[in-house]
């Protein structure tokens, strides 16, 4: 019996992150302990060693981030050569494939190389999302200091000042909620590549193109694209009534996995009123917080985690487009543990699909048809 888009299907058996009764854990820590505590670099390390890392770990990965943050000349040129109105997901799809060339261990599949392809791939990653909007805007190519957090380095590179605290704090706790969710659709497509013995940065290449699509990583994307069409708060009502007649989807809303609620959602419905508030922004998050209320009375759904990601990201001066290549930036740390453990106990991932089409009939010579 097929189960359509494998829904509750347990595909695999996996110790990075779980969802049981609505609860989102890492490595068995509760998402809400890492979000009020940790910093993205101790949810990689957890998320790489199922450990959370002594002090002087956290110091090494901080500074090795940093480190093989930098780009080959060749990346660099390539990226500024890439045409200035292509989606940075493509950019991002594009520019990953190509560091793969220019890694002298990229078809090293020893645990060892594996796991410095792992690192090179989260640093650079983040070098190369921050620069695809300074790129498009013309600005030179900035490089990640060695004395700054992994969030602080971001929005370094991608604004070129060193950021304010609260901005840091908001887009290092976004990038822990952010880093891993179990079996999603693009961690399933990063297993399925590499189960072919393929080598990271092509498991990372298939996530990328998972992530693109707007059911899955686009969806705050869309969500900003909805608050800058509705414009003000007194839009809110019509413009929600009117899509619903109109049978448009509302993104941001539900989860496949999250029957009371995406526990991630909280959080950034918090961020987004402090940033909002802190940059003038406030309508940005009036508006949402309207959605949210005629949603749920209406259709009985609680935003997931992108609802509110939208207007935090844009208050952190993200363009929209940048929206989901950030989430890859994140998502970057989930996919490498996933690959990592499906390398040690590997076994091609290839389902069979329950057939519904024409039954066995005879081939017709053409002058017969």
């Amino acid at each position: 019996m097929s189960t359509a888009g494998l829904e509750g299907v347990v595909a695999t058996q996996s110790g990075i992150s779980s969802i049981i009764d609505g609860v989102l854990t890492y490595r068995g820590i509760n998402i809400d302990e890492l979000a009020e505590n940790a910093s993205f670099e101790e949810v990689i390390y957890l998320l790489w060693n199922d450990v959370l890392p002594t002090r002087e770990e956290l110091t090494k990965l901080r500074k090795d981030l940093a480190q093989q943050g930098t780009l080959p000349l060749e990346v660099t040129s390539l990226l500024k050569a890439l045409p200035k109105d292509t989606h940075p997901m493509a950019m991002l799809r594009t520019i990953i494939s190509a560091l793969e060339m220019y890694d002298e261990d990229a078809y090293d599949m020893s645990p060892e190389a594996n796991r410095l392809k792992a690192l090179k791939i989260q640093a650079k990653i983040s070098t190369v999302v921050a620069n695809i909007q300074r790129v498009k805007e013309g600005k030179e190519i900035l490089l990640p200091k060695p004395e700054f957090s992994f969030a602080q380095n971001f929005l370094y590179m991608l604004n070129g000042e060193e950021p304010e605290e609260l901005a840091i704090k908001s887009l290092d706790t976004a990038l822990v909620l952010h880093a891993d969710h179990e079996l999603n659709a693009s961690t399933f497509a990063s297993r399925v590549t590499v189960g072919t013995l393929a080598n990271i940065y092509a498991g990372i290449v298939s996530a990328i193109g998972t992530l693109s699509g707007p059911l899955h990583g686009g969806a705050n994307e869309a969500v900003m694209k909805m608050l800058e069409e509705i414009g003000e708060v007194e839009n809110v009502e019509s413009y929600v009534y009117e899509a619903m007649v109109q049978k448009k989807k509302i993104m941001g809303f539900g989860h496949r996995v999250y029957k009371t609620g995406d526990p991630r959602a909280k959080f950034l419905k918090g961020m987004s009123q402090k940033l909002t508030s802190l940059t003038g922004q406030d309508k940005l998050y009036e508006m949402s917080v309207e959605i949210d209320k005629i949603i749920q009375k209406e259709k009985g759904l609680l935003p997931n985690v992108d609802f509110y990601s939208a207007s935090t990201y844009h208050s952190l001066g993200i363009a929209r487009e940048l929206f989901t290549p950030i989430f890859a930036v994140s998502r970057t740390s989930g996919w490498t543990a996933h690959i990592l453990e499906q390398y040690a106990n590997n076994r091609l991932i290839r389902p069979r699909a329950e057939y519904i089409g024409s039954q066995l009939r005879k081939y017709v010579p053409i002058e017969e048809r």
